[in-house]
């Protein structure tokens, strides 16, 4: 369908990938992964046409509608919700006009390889009509917001009325709508919350038909999707035959045959150039020596790639909080609405949080999530009821807002030293390292870093403190798998308390040992693991 053929692609020094080659083939499903920088999305714009490849070639089927969803969304103004995703099906409808324009023609008095003619034209055009999903364009429209959580009552909503992150799920149903033959999906998953993403895999699994390219940093989603990785790293492409945990193990047996090629390559070579050098001078061993320096020469050298970059969390020992972090009696939460009433986002919730008590706060999109996290921490009162803050209690709290209280105009290396004045630049230097701030890049200016970044300033801040209270919200965003799994593994060995909201369900299956849920204003507490919240409310351990 789409075919990538010793494609080559720099910008200046740096090469992104040589004589590389992939496949898209009908009906697959592919998972793009590798470091960033290593040119994911340059593979999406070759794709797109958005830019050229130095060498090799792009071949598409004739006719192949291929849909591009990227983090860029674009201006959006003056349509509705539902007439912005219908937007994106502009051939569709103007094969609706062509078809009534033949259909009209019809009826007047044509010969008989005329009316041939136009009865072919007619067809193809049905035919292609049908194929695009033509005859059911509104349901499907109305059906993809709704499963990304824009529901009936919003789909007349003027789009400029949606936050960011509403946007995204537009521009995102705008192209799942289309339905397209090739699917290119950039981190679909951001901005989704547990019942969208589930919606999406079951979408992708049974009503999409065509083939599916994509990145995605939820180890989940990406297990449950994909069954063919595609990773682009080290200058090259590499594909696997199976998911992304597949593809884990079986990078790491590739790397392990390659490590032993390349040790005995390597003894082979010492022992040649030994055997060369030590009889060089010697007229008897000419012919021997000119045989092996051929034989060297024509050797293609085994190289090992290099080590890639890891964040490593390690959270310094905290110093030991009471036993009781929070106490919560009577806890409730209003917001004033337009009409003058109150809008309750959640009441009467009692219970206590304890040392070590690892918690996700698991509810749907505008549940009160982040709210419950703001009054924990203090950065919003309490309409009734209160939190007592037990003992020593050490606060340190993340969420995307975090990262707008970053100084735009400092550097990464300022900002850490304000995080510990009393460190050494050593000290700092080694912290930044660790979140993968080097050389050139600890005098990066803020407002000149990317989401991901921000995040990994904003954790290294708080790693930079002896706190014993984590409230994290949505600490995961904007962080690919790699890193999300070095942070789980900090987290699992932090010895203080972690209150958390993430839509990453392998994280939460991971850390915690006690569920707080928010639906429709109420809270319940669930005492056990994630697994045990999925299987006490009757959800499908496959799916959720």
């Amino acid at each position: 369908m789409i075919h990538l053929t010793n494609i080559s692609k720099q910008y200046g020094s740096q090469v992104l990938f040589k004589d590389a080659s992939l496949q898209i083939l009908p009906g697959t499903r592919n998972g793009l992964v590798g470091p960033n920088g290593a040119g994911k999305t340059s593979i999406f714009r070759l794709i797109m046409g958005e830019e050229e490849c130095d060498a090799g070639e792009i071949t598409k089927a004739k006719k192949t509608v291929v849909g591009y969803f990227s983090q860029d969304v674009g201006d959006m103004s003056g349509r509705s919700a539902l007439q912005e995703v219908m937007s994106a099906s502009a051939t569709v409808m103007q094969l609706a006009e062509r078809i009534r324009e033949m259909e009209a023609a019809m009826c007047e008095s044509l010969d008989d390889d005329g009316m041939a003619g136009l009865l072919e034209r007619y067809g193809d055009a049905q035919a292609e009509f049908e194929h695009r999903g033509g005859y059911d364009l509104e349901s499907r429209a109305q059906t993809v917001l709704t499963g990304l959580g824009i529901g009936p009552g919003e789909y007349d909503l003027p789009v400029e009325t949606f936050s960011g992150g509403w946007k995204m799920r537009i521009a995102l149903a705008k192209i799942l709508t289309l339905n397209p033959d090739v699917l290119l999906l950039d981190e679909p998953t951001n901005h989704l919350d547990v019942e969208s993403i589930i919606w999406l895999e079951e979408w992708i699994a049974s009503d999409y038909k065509g083939a599916l390219l994509m990145t995605c940093h939820d180890r989940d989603f990406m297990n449950r999707v994909v069954g063919r990785i595609i990773e682009v790293a080290n200058r090259t492409v590499t594909t696997y035959s199976g998911n992304y945990d597949f593809y884990l193990r079986e990078r790491e047996v590739r790397r392990e045959q390659l490590a032993a090629s390349y040790r005995r390559q390597q003894e082979m070579l010492a022992k040649e150039e030994e055997f060369i050098a030590r009889f060089a001078a010697r007229a008897s061993h000419g012919s021997q020596v000119q045989s092996r320096v051929k034989k060297l020469e024509k050797i293609e050298r085994i190289e090992l790639p290099p080590e890639q970059k890891t964040v490593r969390f390690a959270f310094t020992q905290p110093p030991r909080s009471g036993d009781d972090v929070f106490k919560l009696e009577n806890l409730g939460k209003t917001w004033p609405r337009a009409d003058g009433g109150e809008k309750s986002v959640f009441g009467g919730v009692t219970g206590m949080i304890r040392r070590q008590d690892k918690i996700a706060v698991v509810g749907v999109n505008g549940a009160g999530k982040s709210t419950f996290l703001k009054v924990l921490c203090g950065e919003t009162e309490p309409t009734t009821g209160s939190v007592a803050v037990g003992a020593n209690v050490n606060l340190g709290y993340f969420s995307q807002h975090s990262m707008d209280l970053l100084d735009p105009r400092k550097t990464v290396m300022e900002t850490m030293q304000d995080a510990m004045p009393n460190a050494t630049i050593g000290v700092v230097r080694n912290l930044c390292a660790a979140f993968l701030f080097q050389g050139d890049d600890i005098d990066k200016r803020i407002d000149k870093l990317s989401g991901g970044e921000k995040s990994r300033v904003v954790l290294a801040t708080l790693m930079a403190r002896p706190v014993n209270v984590l409230i994290l919200d949505e600490p995961t965003n904007h962080l690919d798998i790699q890193t999300r799994g070095i942070l789980l593994e900090a987290l699992q060995d932090f010895t203080g308390t972690v209150v958390m909201v993430s839509h990453d369900r392998h994280f939460l299956r991971s850390l915690v040992n006690r569920v707080f849920e928010i639906d429709h204003g109420e809270m319940r507490i669930y005492e056990g693991d994630y697994e045990y919240y999925l299987y006490k409310t009757g959800r499908d351990h496959r799916t959720v």
